[in-house]
């Protein structure tokens, strides 16, 4: 098997060079690519990338700035493993959790897997932000009559062709709830499994606000009422 490991980027230039050691020094089970999207940053991130020197790094390049949505869409198209993952390149996770989420993979027992945070004092910049992500996951639990832990979370594991079959449109934040709305419509329940995570704030960077949790949930709504897609009908 062989994962394809989707960062996107958008003036990152701080954490971004740490972000690429960590993941690409990870002792993984399988063949790995890494695919980083530049989403129109203007700092020093693009050079950066462009010292960047690992046979197992490909890099592209959006010219202006289009969200995580668009840049995950660009990573995809680019991908050429079996699986894929998306790690943001903010350190907020720590890649060496992939290797446990390719477990259940490896050994027959799930198609999706999610990273599941356990939000404590010390892995959450504010009380809101773990609020709205709770509020947004059980609106997807109620919807669609599920008990996910974490609909927010990075680390989705899934087919590069399965999320193909999705068509993701959203380009900003509401990729999450988009993925997450079509898996369950179209029966996917993910193996979830516990990650270690640590917040930034807003001070270092922290991009996503209260208007991505009210736009999760119109999605899930309207993912609710739809057809499941013939390509992407799972189990």
């Amino acid at each position: 098997m062989k994962l394809s490991i989707l960062m996107p980027v958008y003036n990152e230039e701080a954490r971004l060079p740490e972000a690429l050691k960590q993941a690409l020094n990870v002792e993984y089970p399988c063949e790995i690519e890494m695919v980083v999207v530049d989403d129109g940053s203007r700092d020093r991130t693009r050079e950066i990338l462009d010292r960047a020197d690992d046979p197992r790094l490909r890099v592209v390049l959006h010219e202006r700035n289009q969200g995580k949505g668009a840049a995950i869409k660009t990573a995809v198209a680019h991908a050429t493993g079996d699986y894929l993952i998306i790690l943001d390149a903010d350190l907020e996770y720590d890649p060496q959790d992939i290797p446990r989420l390719l477990a259940p993979v490896l050994d027959g027992r799930a198609t999706v897997v999610y990273g599941n945070r356990t939000f404590g004092g010390h892995s959450s910049f504010s009380f809101w932000y773990v609020m709205g992500n709770k509020g947004v996951t059980t609106a997807a639990n109620v919807l669609f009559n599920c008990y996910i832990g974490d609909l927010e979370t990075c680390f989705k594991l899934m087919p590069l062709d399965l999320y193909r079959a999705l068509q993701i449109r959203s380009k900003g934040f509401g990729m999450e709830a988009e993925v997450t709305g079509k898996l369950l419509r179209n029966g996917y329940r993910p193996y979830e499994l516990p990650i270690s995570y640590r917040a930034r704030t807003r001070e270092e960077g922290k991009k996503i606000t209260w208007k991505d949790g009210v736009e999760a949930l119109w999605i899930l709504l309207r993912e609710r009422v739809r057809r499941p897609l013939p390509a992407a009908a799972g189990r």
